[in-house]
């Protein structure tokens, strides 16, 4: 066991620095390694509070069975915080999006570093740094995986000239009195991917996940719809599809859920709910349910509902809509408003719940606890509302996701244009980018099942309202088909031509298909193998111009 160990605390007043595995006056700290898995146990003797964790000098990673790392030098697997954060496979030079770096009164005037882990990781342009999966392939390869996920977020660090690993665990404000017990870290690792991709099928099974083919209001109408439109769009989709999904524009304010807006939707959504299910198809429903932005009744009448930072002011958890705030989810009167209004469209007779921004409920500091076990009680607590309805967590902590939600968002948005505008390459890690998706879609792929069923987000192949080429449309639709559990669409299919219809069809046929993927990276490109019992299916798709090549 060639590591080195170090937890800091607080105790008396006094920081205070142990190695492990030690014993001190104020506590224990154990270690437990099998070869295989992992475990480092704190015990407190008296009242401590965590501060922070880390390993080095990991013995794990492994020379012996060396990759062709191409030109570049090795390749790191960095899994960003949440659902829509960057993550891909790094070459070492490339440096990681800061987006503390950018100026004051922009971030400040758009809360850019609310929606990732700007709040509490220090960015350092010498690292890259990822979360609770990690691996390396090259000449050095190694891989692990927490087993850790709603306790502690494991963070993994790598020095870019020199790909040394450090591993951290985001403890800070934990506080134990005499007698408690906390796990610090708990994972698993072997020499490559190869063999990481087999712990993983060990410690979380794969699950037969359900394949959602479906529809969604968002990527063609954003919030101006109504019930003419979605009616339209309904009437216009066969049996194929299985899920028809409502997305943000029905409320009147974005937290005030059970406010429909009179104007859109003169009858409500009972009898929307009514003619999805009539035709036989999952009745679906967006909502945000840990935020609320400032126009609505909610943050005006209820004031004391929202969480406080430090500064006495509610924790803001970005720009979108009118601005949005995290409510205090510690609150049994915000529990219960939460509970009414997924309770009020359960009633109704939605089945499906598309669940977004749920990473405000591990924004707020929550006293005592880690970020990792805020988000997984509030999560735990929406499964708990919704008992057995299908919910889509969106810009949630994946880790926290894993036995809560049947489905999640792996990348963010899908943007009209490939990288969208070009001022947002310099923005938050969590930008709208149909760029940045795909390659999420790409290497998180070995989530898909064995976490959670994996949502690429949509395929869009129409030719009105978008600024995708024909190319990348056909890349967007076949990717999606290939590594997901999760196809979506906003186009309206009546409108199909010939061409279109057919790409759907093999599109939807490669999707339904059992499978099995592999890729590779060199470069800018992504070498895709895909075996199925008929046939084997090689693919290259460029990452920078968003195609597939021959």
């Amino acid at each position: 066991m060639n590591c080195n160990f170090k937890l800091t605390y607080k105790a008396g007043g006094n920081d205070c620095v142990i190695s492990a595995p030690s014993e001190c006056e104020d506590l224990t700290l154990a270690v437990a390694d099998d070869g295989e898995r992992r475990r480092v146990t704190v015990r407190a003797k008296s009242e401590v509070t965590l501060l922070g964790y880390s390993e080095s000098g990991h013995d794990f990673f492994s020379t012996d069975h060396p990759e062709d790392p191409g030109p570049q030098g090795d390749l790191y697997f960095i899994n960003g915080y949440q659902s829509w954060t960057e993550t891909r496979e790094f070459y070492g030079d490339v440096r990681e999006r800061d987006v503390t770096r950018l100026p004051g009164l922009l971030k400040r005037n758009f809360a850019l570093d609310r929606y990732g882990d700007a709040t509490f990781y220090e960015y350092d342009k010498r690292v890259l740094h990822g979360y609770d999966v990690f691996y390396v392939r090259g000449k050095v390869n190694g891989f692990a995986v927490s087993l850790n996920l709603a306790a502690a977020y494991l963070i993994f660090e790598v020095v870019r000239r020199t790909g040394a690993v450090s591993i951290l665990s985001d403890v800070g404000g934990v506080t134990l009195k005499e007698g408690d017990e906390f796990t610090i870290c708990d994972y698993v690792y072997a020499p490559s991917f190869s063999e990481g991709k087999k712990l993983l099928g060990k410690y979380y099974p794969a699950k037969k996940i359900e394949k959602i083919f479906g529809y969604t209001s968002w990527y063609n109408y954003y919030q101006d719809i109504n019930e003419k439109i979605i009616l339209r769009d309904l009437d216009a989709l066969d049996d194929r599809f299985n899920l028809f999904q409502i997305d943000d524009g029905y409320e009147t304010f974005v937290g005030d859920w059970l406010d429909v807006d009179p104007v859109k939707f003169p009858n409500g959504l009972e009898p929307v709910a009514k003619a999805i299910k009539d035709k036989g198809f999952t009745a679906g429903i967006w909502l945000a349910p840990f935020v609320a932005e400032e126009k609505s009744r909610l943050f005006s009448e209820k004031p004391e509902w929202f969480r406080r930072g430090p500064d006495g002011a509610p924790v803001k958890c970005g720009s979108n809509w009118s601005g949005h705030f995290a409510l205090d989810i510690e609150l049994p009167e915000v529990r219960d408003y939460i509970g009414k209004c997924l309770t009020h469209y359960a009633d109704m007779g939605f089945d499906f719940f598309k669940l977004d921004f749920l990473y405000a409920a591990s924004l707020p500091e929550y006293g005592g606890k880690t970020r990792a076990a805020a988000a997984e009680e509030a999560y735990t607590f929406l499964r708990e509302t919704l008992g057995d309805k299908k919910i889509l967590g969106c810009g949630a902590t994946l880790g926290n996701a894993v036995g809560v939600f049947d489905y999640v968002r792996v990348g963010p948005d899908v943007s009209l244009k490939f990288d969208d505008a070009w001022f947002m390459k310099f923005m938050h890690r969590e930008r709208i980018s149909t760029k940045v998706t795909l390659q999420n879609t790409v290497f998180r792929s070995f989530m898909d099942g064995a976490f959670f069923g994996a949502d690429p987000d949509v395929f869009l192949l129409r030719d009105d309202n978008i600024s995708l080429t024909p190319e990348q449309r056909r890349a967007l639709i076949t990717l999606n088909a290939l590594f997901g559990s999760v196809m979506m669409t906003s186009d309206n299919v009546a409108d199909y031509d010939d061409e279109k219809k057919k790409l759907l069809a093999d599109s939807l046929d490669l999707f339904k298909k059992e499978k099995t993927v592999t890729y590779n990276r060199l470069g800018d490109v992504i070498t895709i193998k895909c075996g199925t019992d008929a046939s084997e299916l090689i693919l290259r798709y460029d990452t920078e111009r968003g195609v597939l090549i021959d």
